[in-house]
């Protein structure tokens, strides 16, 4: 089902399992001024689901924002056709069948109007196969002051379950806006991370919505720069 977070953004939450661990995973959908649509990471679309997404708008463009999240881009393009399947830097090559139209570049985002995008640079995780890079694009709705994410940080509370807890707090992201610690272990450029992190500060959000953990309403943009000074064990000063 799709959750209003604010005017001209929507969200829907699907289960999913990870290293034998159940979590869920977000959908975002933008609305522009032409009522044209913009689905980021998508989930498994079903007949209800999409009946609600059409009542929004057209379906223009769809973003698989990392070279993790793409389990229902194929199924996404499936239903919207005629959307331009975006993906994220090397998934092309990683997953070779997906029905990739464009690879996300700086600049691109300039396409889809009243939606801003940039490079995620540095960031890796530690996968099945070793150190991943994400190659995660993050985006930016200056309209509703909304910072979207995907895997560049998680956000667990209270509010889950004790086991969902009991993980958030082994992996470092409980009541803290910042990646976990296979994030910590896999990266080594932190440089790097510091210099994307600094470009997500340059935008005036306040609010934060992530593909894993509970959406920030108030004062993201803090928490944002409190989670990767832990994450980074140095301080940030913005100019």
């Amino acid at each position: 089902m799709l959750e209003e977070i604010t005017k001209d953004i929507w969200a829907a939450q699907h289960p999913i399992r990870y290293m034998g661990l159940s979590l869920s995973t977000r959908m975002t959908i933008i609305r522009t001024s032409a009522r044209t649509l913009i689905v980021i990471s998508p989930v498994a679309i079903n007949a209800e689901l999409k009946q609600q997404i059409d009542a929004l708008g057209t379906v223009e463009h769809i973003v698989a924002p990392n070279c993790y999240h793409h389990l229902y881009a194929s199924e996404a393009k499936a239903h919207y056709p005629k959307a331009i399947l975006w993906a994220a830097p090397g998934l092309k090559e990683k997953k070779p069948e997906l029905p990739i139209d464009s690879v996300l570049q700086n600049g691109d985002s300039s396409l889809w109007n009243e939606l801003e995008g940039i490079f995620f640079d540095g960031l890796k995780t530690l996968g099945f196969n070793g150190f991943d890079a994400f190659n995660e694009w993050v985006f930016f709705h200056p309209k509703s002051r909304t910072l979207i994410l995907t895997d560049a940080a998680f956000h667990y509370d209270s509010s889950f379950p004790f086991f969902k807890r009991l993980v958030a707090k082994v992996l470092g992201s409980y009541e803290t806006l910042r990646p976990s610690w296979l994030e910590k272990v896999a990266t080594k450029d932190k440089a790097r991370v510091k210099a994307s992190v600094e470009k997500v500060l340059g935008w005036d959000f306040d609010r934060v919505i992530m593909a894993h953990g509970i959406i920030i309403e108030r004062h993201g943009k803090a928490a944002f720069r409190r989670g990767y000074e832990q994450f980074l064990g140095e301080q940030i000063d913005l100019t």
